[in-house]
């Protein structure tokens, strides 16, 4: 009964060997289903849902948050962005994990830094109060064996106007590699500095292993809308 034109490029499958979980998304809601036949879980979130929307510290109706690619699932843990406007107003970038079973917040990067978190002198005093975009819409990509989530941002809001928003607006338009189970940032790379020609990655990244230098290296491979390969 949720209406959406929203797109829906995915699911999420979790399982512990006993238990197991089917994440699907309509509208602004991520819901947790159960396989077999296909009914919400009611034991995560509320009744079987979360808002991707809620916890944001502002408003949940002042702004669209979809979640329109599948969310990453490692151990216990589903890994988020979201879809957002291109405009003002537009949801505050945040990749976020919530735990499967009770879909409780677990961690979160907030890609439009808080006062005192690193970053947050490339944007005007206080702009993650109002500021929106830099989210993590395209997908994502995790490095099991190491616990490392990597994500791709989309550009700060509005798109095509920089006045609101002076200065190189990290982490924006950028590849982060994250802790998968804290959310802790090990390194970004940002592409585009205070963007005004909406020229964020539009793709998950992709892990490779390269010969570099005669020898074999493991290595994360980002396309942009430049026509250029990261790597």
């Amino acid at each position: 009964g949720t209406p959406s034109a929203q797109p829906a490029r995915g699911v999420s499958y979790w399982s512990d060997g006993q238990d197991r979980r089917l994440f699907v998304t309509a509208a602004t809601a991520l819901y947790a289903l159960d396989p077999a036949n296909g009914k919400p879980i009611s034991s995560f979130g509320d009744g079987g849902k979360i808002d991707m929307r809620d916890g944001m510290g502002r408003d949940p109706a002042s702004f669209p948050a979809f979640l329109t690619t599948p969310g990453i699932i490692f151990k216990d843990v589903i890994i988020t962005g979201y879809r957002t406007a291109e405009g003002n107003p537009a949801a505050p970038g945040q990749i976020r994990a919530f735990d499967v079973r009770t879909g409780k917040l677990v961690w979160t990067f907030h890609t439009i830094p808080h006062d005192g978190e690193p970053g947050a002198e490339s944007w005007p005093a206080g702009a993650w109060k109002d500021a929106g975009g830099a989210n993590a819409w395209a997908g994502m990509a995790l490095d099991e064996a190491r616990g490392i989530i990597y994500a791709p941002t989309g550009s700060a809001a509005p798109d095509f106007d920089g006045t609101g928003r002076i200065g190189d607006n990290l982490y924006a338009n950028s590849l982060i590699a994250l802790d998968a189970a804290t959310g802790k940032l090990l390194w970004h790379f940002q592409a585009v500095h205070h963007d005004l020609l909406d020229r964020d990655f539009p793709t998950p990244p992709t892990l490779v292993t390269l010969t570099h230098n005669g020898r074999r290296v493991d290595a994360v491979a980002q396309a942009s809308k430049q026509g250029m390969l990261f790597v």
